[in-house]
């Protein structure tokens, strides 16, 4: 009586652990998602994550390509430069 009162235990212990992993496996962010629009003379490729608009970068015709990220409040900031961290390993250098 006492083994099967533990095998429960167990088996009950055990589903709990894997609902907690599938729940934490929900939580994780989904992959960032490139939406490209063409206009006459610019190329826009919206970021988003999570349906949140992250950064658009903005490919001109003519002249450098530059980014919109959005500001604390309403609006946009142009930058230079994205935003968006992108890992980067090292595994030779000379």
């Amino acid at each position: 009586m006492r083994a099967l009162f533990f095998v429960i235990l167990l088996l009950l212990s055990a589903s709990f652990t894997t609902s907690n992993l599938f729940a934490e496996e929900a939580a994780l962010p989904v992959e960032p998602q490139i939406v490209i629009r063409h206009e006459e003379d610019k190329t826009f490729y919206e970021h988003s994550v999570n349906g949140v608009i992250t950064e658009i970068k903005v490919v001109p015709k003519i002249g450098p390509a530059y980014y919109l990220v959005p500001a604390d409040g309403e609006g946009w900031i142009r930058e230079e430069r994205s935003q968006t961290l992108i890992p980067k390993w090292v595994l030779f250098e000379w």
